[in-house]
């Protein structure tokens, strides 16, 4: 079985699900406090209870798919998550609100998780981190538009039409698995216990690390364009835009790159390229240079993203692909968990300061770094494989 491009798109489709259902609705939090009676802390609880849910029902999610199989744990959570979007859009007061995003984002978790499993399952070597980087490539460009539609949409069509969106991006998921997604996982574990391995870790790490340098930028990127920069909402959506096309961009080259050379050795250089770019950054802040200079490390630091992330997960995984979904689940996890902890950190320096962003991008770029050149100096050149294999067998 190969990884075609409807398959492709649908694992990407199942794997952007947290980023849109987390940014989308995001600009109506302040209409649905109004009409819900509730307070500002109120209505982001919505957003907590969310992530909290997929965060750790990706552990739940993977586990299960280990042992039952891909396609029966995703038809039920997609289908389940169509349920609490239903009721998510329709809910009349908070609690309720709060508990079917609860319900939406435990449930979402399944495709998230078992989506990167799925190409595990059918892909080993370049291959795998071929098809990770295109589709995480895909789903990499879900954080960086999701908040200029949600911007768009807010007037139209309401908070409550927002979650009606999401609705309707569950539904697509299920059709998605119905349709397309096969079962990839043929030999089912009794007892899913990840063998996981200080490779696996340091790669996690890795993923995690670049994620979280991302995170930082979209956190502090409405304050640092339009407040230090001094954009507009207008140009500040096509700064957005902008750096969206650099992190596909270099996710196509990065997909084109780990065909010929070790996926390794595309990690090492988008994150020379990505500290090259924070760095240079805290060093525009630090000096005081014209503001309107700081986009462009930013475009560079967001472009280099899209060629750690696919490789460094493809790394990742090779190292549990007998439990990919539970592989897949600790990949996730630690992804959204450290992002969790970093978006907050962006704003203790002021509205007005672009410092500490550039301080947490920079230490969120030197670990990865750190941590990537390690593992690749203790592992051998065979463990990482130069080869292209693809099976079924779900082994």
């Amino acid at each position: 079985m190969t990884i075609g491009p409807g398959l492709l798109l649908a694992l990407a489709l199942l794997v952007s699900f947290g980023p849109i259902a987390t940014d989308l609705y995001l600009p109506g939090l302040p209409a649905m406090a109004g009409d819900l009676g509730a307070s500002a802390s109120g209505v982001q609880l919505t957003l907590t209870t969310f992530l909290a849910g997929l965060a750790f029902g990706q552990l739940f999610m993977g586990t299960i798919s280990d042992r039952f199989g891909r396609r029966t744990p995703l038809i039920v959570s997609s289908a389940v998550c169509v349920v609490a979007g239903i009721v998510a859009a329709t809910a009349p007061t908070l609690p309720v609100l709060i508990g079917a995003r609860l319900v939406q984002g435990f449930a979402g978790a399944g495709g998230v998780v078992i989506g990167r499993a799925v190409i595990a399952d059918l892909a080993t070597g370049r291959a795998a981190a071929r098809a990770l980087t295109l589709m995480m490539t895909v789903a990499g460009v879900a954080p960086v538009l999701a908040p200029v539609v949600g911007g768009v949409l807010a007037d139209p069509i309401g908070w409550r039409g927002m979650l009606w969106t999401v609705t309707g991006l569950c539904a697509a998921m299920l059709l998605a698995v119905l349709f397309v997604v096969p079962e990839t996982h043929r030999e089912r574990t009794k007892r899913s216990k990840a063998r996981t391995n200080p490779s696996f870790w340091a790669y996690t790490v890795v993923f995690a690390s670049s994620f979280a340098m991302m995170m930082a930028y979209i956190s502090a990127s409405p304050f640092l364009y339009q407040r230090v920069v001094g954009l507009s909402e207008v140009a500040y959506g096509i700064s957005f835009g902008v750096n969206a096309c650099g992190l596909v961009a270099a996710g196509a080259i990065a997909s084109r790159l780990v065909g010929r050379m070790e996926p390794r050795r595309v990690v090492l250089g988008a994150l020379a390229l990505e500290v090259t770019a924070t760095v240079t950054l805290l060093i525009l802040v630090l000096t005081g240079a014209p503001a309107w200079t700081l986009p462009i490390p930013i475009f560079f630091a967001v472009s280099a993203n899209g060629g750690v992330a696919g490789p460094s997960a493809a790394l990742a995984m090779s190292h549990v692909r007998a439990v990919a979904g539970t592989g897949s689940a600790l990949l996730g996890f630690s992804q959204f968990g450290l992002g969790a902890v970093v978006s907050p950190l962006v704003g203790l320096g002021g509205e007005d300061s672009a410092l500490v962003p550039a301080i947490v991008m920079v230490s969120a770029a030197l670990v990865a770094t750190v941590v990537a050149v390690t593992v690749n100096r203790r592992t051998p050149r065979s463990r990482v494989g130069s080869g292209i294999t693809t099976h079924t067998d779900g082994g």
